[in-house]
This record gives structure tokens, C-alpha cells and sequence, in this order.
């Protein structure tokens, strides 16, 4: 679910003027601008607020921070479609969780579920990002799409049918 800036602020219980200087400081996740409004998604009822580095602790609780999903083109599998003339799902879909720190401030290394979704074509409901990072690459891809939405994965047999 997606809300603007009064009802982030009831939901929060801060003024919107303090919500306004969260956003434009860009320590809420997943808000975007559009035109004179900003957007925000909900993760388990509330917005996500990046924590700060100085001032007073804040008043309100993060929920769990959401998973990632990411989604990879496999380009073995498009050469082996291609050498053997066969249709195998090329579209990798796996959900990786980032933990928010814990007692401490400790980061934690992210963790991923043991399974791979394969499809032809994935639907992406909210906004995502195209990460290119040649230096320092994900599972052997060094260029993937990140969202913080959960992506409905298609995939069709031989036939052509979904």
C-alpha cells in the first residue's frame, strides 16, 4: 500500500514538517516524488525510516525490514536455449532479506532463501531499481533488478501457454 506525506505522518505520530525533512534527506525507504506529492509504500503498516547517525532516538518503531527481491537474466540458460533450441525460463527471481541491525548496531551479512523461481516474464507492481555493479557482483551477475515488492513470476511450457 502506498500513502502521502499526512497519513505517513498520522501512521508515524510526527508532524508532517519532520516527515517532510525525512524524505528530502532520503531516510524513507522506497518514497518517490510525484510532481508536488510524495509517495511512500507501507512495510507491515508503517514506512520504513532509515536510522539517523546524531540527535535523540526516534519515537516510533521500524516494522522488520522488508526483502528484497531480485531478479537476475540467466545467460547460460540463453545460450543453452539457443545451442539446443529449446524454451527453458531464463528469469531468475530470488527474495534476499537485508536484516536491520540489532542490538549493537551490528550490520549482519544478508541472507537468501534456498530456492530459485524460474519464468519467462515477471511483473513488477511497484517501483524497482537496475543495479550495475561490475566490481562487486551478487551470485556471479553484475548487473541486476532490485525491488522491495513481491513480483508475480509467469512462465509458459512449449505450447506457448502460461
Amino acid at each position: 500500500m502506498i500513502v502521502g506525506t499526512t497519513q505517513a505522518a498520522e501512521i508515524l505520530n510526527i508532524s508532517t514538517a519532520r516527515l517532510r525533512v525525512l524524505l528530502i534527506a532520503g531516510r524513507v525507504e522506497g518514497a518517490y516524488k510525484t510532481g508536488k506529492m510524495w509517495l511512500m509504500p507501507l512495510f507491515n503498516g508503517k514506512p520504513w525510516i532509515k536510522p539517523g547517525k546524531r540527535g535523540p532516538a526516534p519515537r516510533w518503531l521500524n516494522p522488520r525490514k522488508p526483502a528484497k527481491t531480485i531478479i537476475h537474466v540467466n545467460s547460460h540458460r540463453i545460450r543453452h536455449n539457443q545451442k539446443y533450441q529449446e524454451h527453458q525460463p531464463v528469469i531468475t527471481v530470488k527474495k534476499w532479506c537485508d536484516r536491520a541491525p540489532q542490538n549493537g548496531g551490528k550490520e549482519q551479512a544478508p541472507q537468501t532463501s534456498n530456492r530459485n523461481v524460474y519464468g519467462h516474464e515477471v511483473e513488477i507492481p511497484g517501483g524497482c531499481r537496475v543495479v550495475y555493479r561490475p566490481d562487486s557482483p551478487r551470485c556471479g551477475a553484475k548487473v541486476w533488478i532490485e525491488t522491495l515488492y513481491n513480483v508475480r513470476v509467469i512462465s509458459w511450457q512449449e505450447d506457448g501457454s502460461s
